[in-house]
């Protein structure tokens, strides 16, 4: 967080432990047929079953474990099991490179630009003194470090590689920027076969100013020797400058990655000077920073396909019941249409979660709704996933504090949940209580300080800091009075036009998300297993469902966004909320939240449209 403005609205911190045992069982296919033997292992455990002649299988596990499913030919699939985590049917696809769907004139190699926009969101993606180099496509095998993945416990930058990058042999310590440490000495010892606080003994010095010779500054070797005497040690690039010894001067919090590049196809460029290898080093400080938002759809010649599904489409899929209903013509109708499917589907969640949403929009009969909601809360009571489900309906309603009250509970069941922080302090502030949602806010980043949570400085961290550096901007004179209000440090704004956030109940769900501009080009966002398994793990590590997306006013016309499901390891719908805000950034900020219950598989249909204008980067 940019803002450490501590307010006493903390409540008691609560235990995180995840003992509890799961039984998990589901069938596994490989999108038509079952596939049987496959492998599902407890990782960091030996327990481990198979996938029966029907591809069933039953397993108990750990809450909090990861399960793994391998097969010969086929990608792993790995899957962190969570409180609610009963079915897992998983769909394997085969091991193999997959192509963008995108048409191409010419080489399909990405631009220098292309790349340069990538950067900030695209973690195989170094800048070197001779472009970016992506490691997705480079020859050879690079091993990157990013921001979030740094130990700021090193005290300098030979520390940090000698203990988070295994085979690379690093020689000499800091102490020669940082005063006398006893290692050197021992070191040295070893190395000489001399005492080095003997004063008979010179040249060398490993007090104050450092060591003498090439042990002051160090070496790193990430190549076999190339000579059994005279080993080539690593050379440095440091935000495009090169340099031959290590940068014991570099904060280590200032770094943002790091690539060690060890073949001799990505060290051309270096000539002989790159002959030990190289070791790229992207500062903070030294990455450009660009408010220039980046239309991805624009850079290729990505044109959105007509078998998009309309929404009478959309309907025609709709299960019998729901058809029904939104067939009465009068308020009396509809009530008699509801008796009718009350007693075979009153035991399904999403049943009630239909009914409610038909009554309290199409007749505006909230305490009828409330009514059947409140009759069958035992379904979703003790259910973070469909709590947020219905508050999410809440939400679109205008219904704030049924909402915040439903956003309480699932804190309760998920208090290890980032999620959950940012989902209450939001809520508050739709109910205009700034102070319980700066309360929110800082209790989030308060865990953090204490080491109870884990920073996530990329996903939901980055999310986090947007929303309360926003929250301060709009509401610091309703939160700090007087003098004060005008002290209070806040970040300016990065961007400003339109924003998009989109939250989703159920984190096993995987779908596509397509953007497509007026223009007609698109940008899809790929969220599933096979295609994004890394940002997946990374969601459940951090307990998040969301991401956002920002539009500038550069290309002015009606955006649509569409949508792909491909299902959430169950056969239940996901409901996913998307939250445009308008004119963000400013005093004039709005926002609109629309909810959407996506039960229709493989089959892309048109979510919404608005008209704004707008380039399209995904954060």
């Amino acid at each position: 967080m940019k803002n450490s403005l501590i307010l006493l609205f903390f409540v008691g911190l609560v235990s995180f432990g995840q003992d509890t045992m799961k039984t998990v069982s589901g069938v596994v296919t490989d999108g038509r047929s079952p596939m049987s033997g496959v492998t599902i292992t407890v990782l960091g455990t030996s327990a481990n079953t198979s996938t029966d002649d029907l591809g069933k299988y039953r397993v108990q596990v750990p809450m909090g474990n990861t399960l793994r499913y391998s097969y010969q030919g086929m990608k792993a699939v790995e899957i962190k099991i969570e409180d609610v985590t009963r079915i897992l049917n998983v769909d394997m696809v085969p091991d193999i490179e997959e192509l963008e769907e995108v048409t191409v004139t010419g080489s399909n190699r990405k631009s220098q630009s292309e790349l340069a926009s990538e950067y900030p969101r695209n973690m195989n993606l170094i800048r070197t003194a001779f472009g970016y180099l992506n490691a997705a496509t480079a020859p050879g095998n690079i091993r990157f470090l990013n921001e979030e993945e740094i130990n700021p416990v090193a005290i300098c930058i030979l520390d940090l590689l000698r203990n988070e990058f295994s085979g690379v042999r690093v020689q000499g310590t800091c102490m020669g920027a940082f005063g006398r440490d006893e290692g050197i000495a021992n070191e040295l010892n070893n190395l000489t076969g001399r005492n080095v606080n003997d004063p008979g003994v010179v040249g060398l010095n490993p007090v104050g100013t450092g060591l003498s010779g090439s042990l002051n500054e160090g070496k790193v070797f990430i190549r076999g020797a190339s000579s059994l005497f005279n080993p080539r040690s690593a050379i440095f690039d440091i935000d495009g400058q090169i340099i031959n010894d290590p940068p014991i001067w570099l904060d280590i919090k200032n770094i943002k990655r790091i690539a060690i590049l060890n073949n001799f196809a990505t060290t051309t460029n270096y000539g002989s000077a790159g002959a030990g290898g190289v070791i790229v080093i992207n500062t903070i400080s030294g990455t450009p920073q660009s408010n220039k938002i980046v239309d991805q759809a624009r850079l290729r010649n990505n044109f959105v396909a007509s078998n998009i599904l309309g929404s009478d489409e959309v309907r025609r899929n709709w299960p019998t019941y729901l058809q029904d209903i939104y067939a009465s013509t009068t308020l009396e109708e509809a009530k008699t249409t509801y008796q009718k499917y009350a007693g075979q589907y009153a035991s399904l969640p999403f049943f009630t979660l239909d009914i409610q949403k038909y009554f309290k929009e199409k007749w505006n009969e909230g305490e009828y709704a409330d009514g059947i909601v409140e009759d069958n809360s035992n379904l979703w009571n003790q259910n973070p996933v469909l709590l947020k489900a219905l508050a999410y309906q809440y939400q679109e309603q205008g219904e704030f504090e049924k909402a915040n009250n439903l956003f309480k509970k699932v804190l309760k069941l998920r208090p290890n949940y980032a999620q959950s922080y940012l989902d209450l302090a939001n809520s508050y502030r739709e109910l205009r209580d700034v102070k319980q949602a700066a309360a929110m806010y800082t209790r989030y980043n308060y865990l953090i300080e204490q080491g109870f949570m884990e920073k996530d400085s990329i996903g939901i961290g980055a999310i986090f800091e947007r929303e309360y550096n926003n929250f301060l901007l709009l509401e610091k004179n309703a939160l700090v009075k007087g003098e004060k209000a005008a002290g209070l440090f806040i970040a300016d704004e990065d961007f400003k036009g339109t924003r998009l956030v989109f939250e989703w109940n159920d984190s096993e769900a995987e779908f596509e998300l397509q953007f497509v501009n007026p223009g007609g080009q698109y940008t899809l966002l790929k969220h599933s297993l096979a295609d994004n398994a890394g940002m997946i793990r990374k969601e459940k590590e951090y307990g998040y469902n969301t991401a956002e997306y920002l539009i500038d006013n550069a290309l002015p016309g009606t955006w649509t966004i569409n949508v792909n499901y491909l299902g959430n390891k169950s056969l239940t719908p996901t409901y996913l909320k998307a939250t445009v805000y308008y004119d963000y950034g400013s005093y004039s900020q709005r926002k609109e939240t629309k909810v959407f219950k996506m039960t229709l598989k493989n089959a892309p249909y048109e979510l919404f449209q608005m008209s704004v204008g707008s380039k399209l980067v995904l954060r």
